[in-house]
């Protein structure tokens, strides 16, 4: 851990924040680990507003204004960012593209979580600003393999969580989801555009209780966005819809809301384990 952060200029970094909290977390982390000074771009209807207390400056955006954003960068002095929280779904479909956005579109053949991020960092760099892993700090929260908390589970339980595991390997590799839900070797619901918590809910509903969510980074995933997470909604998700085993990739997922996320395993009776 101390190696990366060696990496890193601990003087000044900035968030690129979306929505639940991601964010928080990497500033507690961030400001644990000696960073300085922290600089948000914030978007409306996604980020956290009480976020505003947290750091040193903020600037609001629409998402789309990728050229305001970058100027504000700028302006900061910014040679570090960082990409935190997601943005819904919806709303990027929803995009109002500034000529810039609208320049780097115009050079994406297809458009995806992975195409369109790697857009942003690209355009980045061309500031002279570099893109972070998402991981920054926060490599504590990502677990090792094996049982992680909950109850113990049988055999067959870790047979289908490997399966699942290696569905969802291919359906990510596929670029169509990094989620499924399973449940004696059958798979109930992949992920899709609609994101992992309405997948559990589909895959929940069909299975009546005792399923199994599996979650996984895609091959060679760029660890600078769009990396796994799983925070104490997806518990509660997991509970209502009848899942009671989750299964993350070891090293590559993080567990946001750590002492939640054990809370809510403990009333739920649900038990997280990690796979490689």
């Amino acid at each position: 851990m101390v190696a990366e952060f060696m990496s890193v200029d601990l003087s000044s970094i900035a968030l690129i924040a979306g929505n639940g909290i991601y964010p928080e977390t990497f500033i507690t982390a961030a400001r644990k680990a000696g960073v300085q000074r922290l600089v948000v771009a914030a978007f409306l209807n996604e980020t956290k507003p009480e976020i505003e207390k947290l750091v040193d400056a903020i600037e609001w955006f629409r998402v789309g204004q990728l050229g305001k954003m970058i100027a504000f960068f700028k302006k900061q002095q910014i040679q570090q960012v960082v990409m935190v929280g997601q943005i819904a779904p919806k709303n990027l479909f929803d995009l109002r593209p500034d000529l810039r956005l609208l320049m780097m579109l115009a050079r994406l053949k297809k458009r995806n979580a992975e195409t369109l991020f790697g857009g942003i960092a690209d355009e980045l760099c061309k500031d002279s600003i570099s893109l972070l892993p998402a991981t920054t700090f926060l490599e504590h929260l990502m677990p090792a393999v094996g049982h992680v908390m909950g109850p113990q589970i049988k055999k067959r339980r870790w047979e289908d969580a490997e399966y699942g595991f290696s569905i969802a390997k291919e359906s990510s590799r596929l670029d169509i989801g990094q989620t499924v839900v399973v449940k004696n070797g059958t798979v109930l619901a992949v992920e899709a555009f609609e994101g992992t918590n309405e997948a559990v809910k589909r895959g929940g509903a069909m299975g009546r209780g005792g399923a199994t969510m599996v979650k996984v980074s895609k091959p060679n995933q760029d660890m600078r966005f769009d990396v796994p997470v799983i925070g104490p909604d997806t518990i509660r998700n997991a509970a209502f819809a009848g899942v009671d085993l989750i299964a993350v990739e070891a090293g590559k997922t993080l567990l946001l809301g750590f002492d939640e996320i054990e809370r809510e395993c403990q009333t739920s009776k649900i038990t997280i384990i990690a796979l490689s």
